[in-house]
């Protein structure tokens, strides 16, 4: 294993170690990787919204062509004690969080403090957030709103050196349905609530917007993620409510969703919980053209241009008209017992992104763009 590997090995057996699910942990993850990059020589900010902590560390030429974003969160979804041990095996290194996305995270930290010895003639914006798990709103979504974006925004979720141009939209909804409560030896005397929405479910399943496709995506999703219903077991239930996690296609109108669910049950009580646009980055953008040449280039295979099924941080850029793109190392099971990232892979990626800011240095900038 080379010094390279063996520092982004470090880095990211740390950034696991912080067991970054919980407030105060994430800050603290924030607060280790601020001092970090500072020890290295790279100007960092700090920035604090609702109690979570972020960081933004910007070098480079702010005029002399595009600006970059480099986005990462340092938050992870829960898991046992044993999962945040890191673990070497097999070129893979293994704990919460190592391929969501602390290597690529670790990979990001490496490259700035590289670059801030001969800063490029391009900006670039590294953002390290929380909230992504919990939907971004508290860490990516203030960042942009505050003004800290680009011409091109990277964040380095897991997609196996491929590029995702696109993600669906997401829709989350509770329909409920009403009842007549009886004792439950009369079950004739009531109306029970679940048995009515279980009726109804493979209705809204299977809705006409289900069966559409696009480019990207063969099919919209539909999960049943919540039931709620019924106070006792000797008693009729008179409500129930189904939660649906519904992510839509980008060539959808998740308004015209909503309307279709009204009108497949007419007497329940459909309301919106959740709403987050799809992202819809054009294949053909110089940017993503760049990166593609990069990776093919470094990786030495073609690179897939996909769509996510899932949403990340890229929606709060696309809002905007920011061209913003999944991109990240190799690896597994994220969000699973055994995730793990290739270690080979996270040095591939930081020399992918090395690769792809010398080229917006030349031939990719906001001129180009603009023709």
């Amino acid at each position: 294993m080379i010094i390279l590997e063996e520092a982004l090995v470090r880095l990211t057996s740390s950034l696991i170690q912080m067991e970054s699910t919980t407030p105060d942990r994430i800050n603290y993850a924030v607060e280790f990787c601020a001092s970090w990059l500072q020890r290295h020589g790279v100007p960092v900010r700090l920035w604090e919204n609702q109690g979570l902590k972020m960081i933004t560390a910007t070098i480079g030429q702010a005029n002399a062509g595009s600006t970059l974003v480099l986005n990462g969160h340092l938050d992870v979804v829960p898991g046992h004690t044993e999962n945040f041990i890191p673990r070497l095996e097999a070129g893979r290194l293994h704990g919460r969080g190592s391929y969501d996305m602390l290597g690529a995270v670790a990979a990001m930290m490496a490259l700035i403090t590289d670059l801030v010895q001969q800063p490029p003639k391009c900006r670039i914006i590294l953002q390290l957030v929380p909230d992504e798990e919990k939907g971004g709103e508290l860490g990516s979504a203030y960042l942009v709103e505050q003004g800290s974006i680009g011409d091109f925004v990277i964040c380095g979720e897991p997609t196996n050196l491929d590029i995702a141009v696109q993600a669906k939209g997401v829709l989350q909804v509770k329909v409920e349905f009403s009842g007549i409560s009886a004792h439950g030896s009369r079950p004739w005397l009531g109306k029970n609530a679940i048995v009515a929405a279980m009726q109804k479910y493979n209705q809204l399943a299977t809705l006409d917007f289900m069966k559409e496709s696009s480019r990207f995506f063969p099919a919209p999703s539909f999960n049943l993620a919540k039931i709620e219903g019924g106070a006792a077991l000797n008693q009729v239930p008179d409500r129930c409510s189904l939660y649906l996690d519904i992510r839509y296609l980008p060539t959808q109108n998740p308004g015209d969703i909503l309307e279709s669910i009204r009108q497949a049950v007419p007497d329940a009580h459909v309301e919106m919980l959740r709403h987050g646009s799809p992202v819809t980055t054009d294949a053909c953008n110089p940017y993503v053209q760049a990166l593609h040449q990069s990776t093919a280039h470094i990786f030495g295979r073609e690179t897939v241009l996909f769509g996510q099924d899932g949403s990340a941080d890229t929606r709060f850029f696309a809002q905007y008209g920011i061209p913003a793109v999944e991109f990240g190392p190799i690896g597994a099971n994220h969000h699973g017992p055994d995730e793990y990232v290739e270690i080979e892979s996270l040095v591939l990626y930081q020399k992918i992104l090395r690769s792809f800011i010398k080229q917006l240095e030349g031939k990719v900038n906001r001129d180009e763009i603009e023709k």
